[in-house]
């Protein structure tokens, strides 16, 4: 291997058909807003002491729920950005909803 490169070691491309593992494909976007499920709006509600459910709820709660997650979810990414970091911590999504005026315990801040 007079001034070639170690097999395995860097230089050069892999060529046809020598792929490295595939991880993490990404899945067709659909709207992930239908994985909140009927029971689970329905337990949301039982604990909320609601008895019986009218069937256009569902859209209705799955949409609140979608607003509300956006809300948070930008005022979070928002202090985690101003802080200079790549990761969102408890505590910013604690200060997000503080300053929604939904205070949290139990998480510090």
């Amino acid at each position: 291997m007079a001034g070639g490169a170690v097999k395995g070691k860097g230089k050069g491309g892999k060529g046809y058909g020598k792929v490295g593992a595939k991880r993490h494909t990404k899945k067709a976007i659909r709207e992930t807003i239908l994985g909140i499920t009927k029971p689970a709006i329905r337990r949301l509600a039982r604990r909320g002491g609601v008895k019986r459910i009218s069937a256009l709820i569902y859209e209705e709660a799955r949409g609140v729920l979608k607003g509300f997650l956006e809300t948070v979810i930008k005022d979070s990414v928002t202090y985690c950005e101003h802080s200079k970091r790549k990761t969102v911590t408890s505590l910013d999504v604690v200060y997000a909803l503080k300053r929604q005026g939904k205070t949290l315990y139990g998480f510090g801040g």
